[in-house]
């Protein structure tokens, strides 16, 4: 068994019968595993109150071969991070031949990586910031010289901005590339933007209303994220309809660099002169109580029901043959 993808070839269902008997993956072993949690305990709920077929499946408590064994016909993804961000776990669906939702392997392997997502954009001609490789201390200084001061310092698979510091003084550096250090081989510095940020969700091929960021923390970080409730978010964001519209064309633009796909989130900081900076692309995005994608959609009158069945939608992409 294998699939065959098409990209246009998005189905929209009215009856849940159409999906089947759905697996939500959810848990993982990845850093991101409590976010995961609750981000599919909420999407499974979500599909189960509209009639969906869909059960629990956890890859840390069962192997992902067992979702054959028992039956399953499609696979909405809800886990972050590495194992199941990657491309890794995509990579497994595409040979049990059970449709997936969101980003194949490819989009979802550059997606996650951070650096090669920054290549790519660069490439497309989507501005993002410069920056200087980390691989041993002995480049600490270069990147001083180089970047300047303050920068932030970023291991380049890690979500929801896992083992990422900002440096203000140059003897926090090296402290700031040990612990992304800790985390993956790979670690890369760029510039502090000072100016606002803002996120553009995509969801089938277009983008929803940008949402700006306002948090009293050093950054938009974990704790932010998911557990301060003083963080603040605005949607719509204030921008003018022109920069409102720039905005969605460079997330639609970065998920087609990186060949993401189905759903996902592009995040930016916007400098003082208005000049938008791409930070990552997010291809499996929280789905929690304070997450941003079903805030943007919730603009559009999109419900998280509708938002989660929408996503799921997306599964269809992909088609198994013998």
């Amino acid at each position: 068994m294998r699939l065959t993808h098409d990209p246009k070839h998005l189905r929209h269902v009215t009856d849940p019968k159409d999906f089947g008997r759905v697996a939500v993956l959810f848990g993982g072993t990845s850093s991101e595993r409590e976010i995961s949690l609750r981000s599919g305990n909420a999407c499974l709920a979500a599909l189960q109150k509209r009639g969906v077929d869909a059960h629990a499946f956890d890859p840390k408590e069962k192997p992902i071969g067992e979702l054959v064994a028992r039956k399953f016909e499609r696979v909405f993804i809800a886990l972050h991070g590495p194992g199941g961000e990657d491309g890794t776990l995509q990579g497994a669906l595409e040979f049990l031949g059970l449709p997936y939702t969101g980003s194949g392997v490819m989009g979802s392997a550059i997606g996650m990586d951070k650096l090669r997502t920054k290549r790519l954009a660069l490439a497309s001609g989507i501005p993002t910031t410069d920056y200087v490789i980390l691989k041993s201390p002995a480049d600490l200084e270069n990147c001083l010289e180089r970047l300047g001061l303050p920068l932030i310092v970023k291991p380049a698979t890690q979500g929801s901005s896992v083992g990422m510091t900002k440096v203000e003084k140059a003897e926090q550096l090296a402290a700031a590339y040990q612990a992304a250090a800790l985390l993956e081989p790979t670690v890369f510095a760029e510039p502090w933007i000072i100016g606002a940020e803002y996120t553009v969700s995509v969801l089938q091929g277009r983008a929803l209303p940008s949402i700006r960021i306002e948090t009293p923390a050093t950054f938009y970080d974990y704790q932010a994220k998911y557990f301060r409730t003083d963080t603040k978010y605005s949607c719509p964001s204030g921008l003018s309809p022109e920069a409102e519209k720039h905005l969605a064309n460079l997330a639609l633009g970065t998920f087609e660099a990186v060949g993401a796909e189905g759903w996902g989130r592009a995040d930016f900081m916007m400098d003082k002169a208005g000049k938008p900076y791409l930070l990552e692309i997010n291809t499996i995005p929280g789905m929690t109580a304070t997450s941003l994608v079903p805030k943007a959609a919730a603009a559009l009158g999109i419900n998280f029901e509708q938002l989660v069945w929408q996503v799921l939608e997306t599964s269809f992409t992909r088609t198994p043959i013998a």
